[in-house]
């Protein structure tokens, strides 16, 4: 019995290393453990042994059979690794799957039509594309194929098990094949695209290529249930869409109140090369199961090509699977031999139904192959000769499957030819009606949510003010928690100054504006999301959206309870189901993230595309921390709109300013950022106030916006509690965000005359207030210090307006604490002079290769030497902020 129980251990362990899983038929090295002499059971074919599940109606079998039937469940055309898993319910109900099933489907005659169905849909539409488009890129499904009939078995489980809506992210490789066949592209929008026949979106340099586009559409399925299937846009960045994929399913969810991760799920298509080779890969594997990113377990599909671009797997990876990243998650890896279609569609079901009980991510690993090169001008047997000797004389899936169904007399000839023919029909006739009258592929921004919503951005304020009475209950709010919840000591008195600041009208600092707004958003309707290393606290300890109990360490969020009354509600409807179910009516969300910038911020974008009344924020521990993630904010944040017509108001809080800390915490690089605006994609500011702040949020969703534009906000770090930079209450009652601010001490009543202005200093942040002190102390009145607080789009008509008020011969200077390389500069010069004329003069530290210096002593002498040549030298040694 012993003896037994290892043997069929080792196949459950090692089984998958002797499974038939090469789509070539090639031997695979097994493992001596599968042998039962290995076990001390040479000889013992025909003796009978209890072998638990793989005994029908629990009878003793002779080991013969018994090993067979561990052969055809582990050793055959699915290798099935598991046994990793530590949890014993998962394992058991794995082990009962397999085993119950002999790893092989019990499938009606109408289920293998519909397989050999989906093969020719597959098949025919990328021949019938060749043929049309010959030596157009099209990155071809050919060898494979079984991606569309396991595709289709998910779908078809999820109309059975209720879901609404699967949210899926795929690479290039196959993926018009998935558009069309799957979520329901139809062949005229793709043929469009072929013929370069759709350009209107195109008018000024946008619109990406057909296989990045992304689709949407409600699919009927053949139990005549219907499914939203949506494929989100990507760019040629392997696996960057993914943590996209995954925050606009935790969006969609919130959105429906799916709680249970149920409703809304998805569906993640990996490349082999890519899957192993990009660290996002890993950072998406690790928000599975954290609260602030759970949405109740993905579905992966590898689909393994043996090779990359020309990189085989030998040089590829280190591991035996290019899969074997995901066993970090202690989840089911099935590889499966993409030349058994029957074999694909039955671990689709066991891969569908584990992720649905067990909330967890599960992978298939689709072994296949690439019948052309890269793509279909690419010859690749100059890389890769003796693999594309086999592929050339390779049958395809559909007819090795189409003769195993004729053999068994589960189709006819004649079926096969009207199927055949009728999808033929089909693609000839969307073909010429696309020539004819081509289709417009582009498509919808949104749905219903974003109705209302256009592109164009307008520079109209906006009244972001808010009542006293307002301010007050959200003030009394922040400083309010449970009589059993005790918040570090430390901490109370800063609440408490929070609580009152509105009745007493005391300064407003930084965090306590932040508080301010999210909490009035939250009154106005509205949802807020902020994200990010430290973002609870706030890594300056500025911020302290969420309490930790000294004693228990449990979590509380004051502005998840400005209502008490709803509060209550919630808690009564849902109970004690862990920190997040006590906040699911709530309007606040704020999590400390995982230490990762690039999943974390694909992942935000993604939640931001949900609906336009969600404040999305991703918060950079420091500002350069972002750099991290430029993938996503080149590819996404800076180009979508263009690209993919796809809007977004997710909000980047990238603390920046030079206070001595060296280069790695003093840049968050706001020239990068401007060097990818254009066509008003997205929104740069640095305000310098914290009433600005306050206005700025609120602008952000502020539903007298017709439009939503990514938000890039370079916050302070010594500027938080400064006074100087604190506001009053009234500024935060009336007004809205000033684009640009003018010098205060030549406003109307102020202590100086326009007239007697002889230079005019432009800048951005924190610098205005190293200049200002420098003016004080050596009492200059010929010089105006103007701050840009919305560096793009620039507000030239305003700031012409304000130029305009000073004398005509006044000398313009931009002033920046950056190095003359970095910062806005370049950016600054290059506008005006285009728009008006204007010769700008740079006053900075001097041109670097790191953003900043290392010592506090050098940062000194620079600030001292440029505030010198911008306003004059002073006789006072300068203090380095820290």
């Amino acid at each position: 019995a012993v003896a037994l129980r290892d043997l069929i251990n080792a196949h459950r362990t090692h089984g998958h290393l002797a499974a038939r899983i090469d789509p070539f038929g090639r031997a695979r090295e097994g493992h001596s453990s599968l042998d039962p002499a290995a076990h001390g059971l040479a000889g013992a074919a025909s003796e009978l042994f209890d072998a638990g599940p793989l005994s029908p109606n629990a009878a003793r079998m002779p080991l013969s059979d018994i090993l067979a039937a561990l052969r055809s469940t582990y050793c055959a055309s699915i290798g099935s690794e598991f046994m990793h898993i530590t949890n014993d319910e998962e394992r058991a109900w794995l082990i009962d799957r397999l085993e119950s099933s002999r790893g092989r489907p019990t499938l009606a005659r109408e289920e293998r039509q519909h397989i050999l169905t989906q093969l020719h849909r597959a098949e025919l539409f990328e021949h019938f594309c060749g043929i049309r488009f010959r030596g157009v890129k099209r990155f071809s499904l050919e060898g494979g194929d079984s991606t569309i009939p396991l595709l289709d078995r998910f779908l078809e489980s999820a109309g059975d098990a209720g879901v609404k809506e699967l949210v899926m992210g795929m690479a290039h490789r196959g993926r018009l094949n998935v558009l069309t066949n799957i979520v329901g592209k139809t062949y005229a929008e793709i043929f469009t695209e072929f013929e370069d026949a759709w350009t209107e979106d195109s008018a000024n340099g946008g619109g990406d290529v057909k296989y990045h586009r992304g689709y949407s559409s409600n699919r009927i399925l053949r139990s005549g249930k219907s499914l939203w299937v949506s494929m989100a846009s990507n760019p040629s960045h392997l696996e960057s869409q993914n943590a996209v994929v995954l925050g606009r399913c935790r969006a969609k969810q919130r959105t429906i109140k799916d709680y249970e991760r149920v409703r809304v799920v998805p569906i993640i298509l990996h490349g082999d090369a890519s899957v192993i080779g990009q660290g996002v890969v890993a950072e998406n594997f690790n928000l599975s199961q954290l609260e602030g990113y759970f949405v109740g377990g993905a579905l992966h599909v590898v689909i393994n090509n043996l090779i990359g671009f020309t990189t085989g797997e030998d040089d590829a990876r280190s591991s035996r699977y290019c899969t074997d990243i995901a066993k970090m998650l202690e989840i089911p890896i099935f590889h499966v031999n993409g030349e058994d279609p029957e074999a694909v569609v039955h671990v689709a079901r066991i891969a569908f139904d584990y992720r649905m009980r067990f909330k967890k991510d599960v992978v298939i690993d689709l072994l296949c192959y690439r019948r052309h090169g890269h793509n279909e001008t690419d010859e690749a047997m100059f890389t890769q000769p003796l693999l594309y000797k086999e592929i050339k004389d390779k049958p395809s899936v559909l007819k090795t499957y189409a003769e195993r169904l004729l053999a068994e007399n589960v189709i006819t000839e004649a079926e096969m030819k009207d199927i055949r023919r009728s999808l033929d029909d089909s693609l000839e006739k969307a073909y010429h009606s696309a020539k004819a009258i081509p289709v417009d592929p582009t498509p919808e921004p949104g749905r219903d949510r974003w109705k209302g919503i256009t592109e164009h951005f307008s520079f109209d304020p906006v009244e972001t003010g808010v009542a006293r009475e307002q301010l007050a209950k959200v003030a009394a709010a922040i400083g309010r928690w449970p009589e059993t919840f005790t918040p570090h000591h430390k901490i109370i008195p800063i609440l408490q100054n929070r609580a009152r600041c509105v009745e007493d009208d005391l300064p407003i600092d930084w965090g306590t504006a932040e508080n301010l707004a999210v909490g009035t958003i939250i009154l106005d309707g509205n949802v807020v999301r902020l994200t990010g290393q430290d973002s609870r606290r706030g890594t300056f300890s500025h911020r302290h959206a969420a309490l930790r109990d000294v004693n228990t360490g449990d979590l509380f969020v004051p502005l998840s309870h400005i209502d008490e009354e709803l509060n209550d509600k919630v808690i009564k409807r849902f109970g004690d189901r862990g920190p997040e179910a006590r906040r699911l009516e709530g309007k606040y969300w704020v999590y400390d993230s995982p230490l990762s910038e690039y999943a974390i911020m694909g992942y935000e974008y993604g939640y931001s595309l949900a609906s336009p009344n969600l404040l999305v924020m991703w918060e950079a521990q420091f500002g350069d921390f972002a750099n991290t993630a430029q993938t996503v904010i080149d590819q996404y944040i800076a180009s979508a709109e263009v690209k993919w017509n796809r809007w977004s108001g997710l909000v980047l809080l990238l603390p920046h300013g030079y206070e001595g800390q060296g280069p790695e915490h003093s840049n968050a690089r706001p020239e990068r950022f401007l060097q990818l605006c254009a066509d008003h994609n997205m929104q740069v500011c640095i305000p310098t106030t914290s009433a600005q702040y306050f206005h700025l949020l609120r602008r952000q969703v502020n539903p007298q916006r017709t439009f939503r534009k990514p938000l890039i906000i370079m916050t302070p770090k010594s500027l938080l509690r400064a006074d100087i930079a604190k506001s009053r209450v009234d500024e935060l009652t009336r007004g809205t965000f000033q684009e640009i601010l003018d010098d205060p001490t030549f406003a109307p009543g102020g202590r100086a005359a326009k007239k007697e202005v002889r230079r005019v200093i432009l800048c951005s942040g924190k610098v205005y207030y190293d200049l200002v002190a420098r003016r004080e102390e050596l009492n200059r009145k010929d010089l105006a210090i103007v701050r840009v607080e919305q560096l793009y789009p620039l507000h030239t008509q305003l700031l012409h307006e304000i130029i305009a008020t000073y004398p005509k011969e006044v000398e313009l200077v931009w002033v920046q604490e950056e190095p003359k390389n970095m910062g806005a500069y370049t950016f600054m010069q290059l506008n005006l002079s285009e728009t008006f004329g204007w010769e700008l003069s740079c006053i900075s530290r001097p041109p670097s290769a790191t953003p900043a210096t290392g010592s506090p002593k050098k940062h000194a002498e620079q600030l001292n030497e440029f505030l010198t040549d911008a306003v004059g030298a002073s006789s006072k040694p300068v203090v380095v902020a820290h």
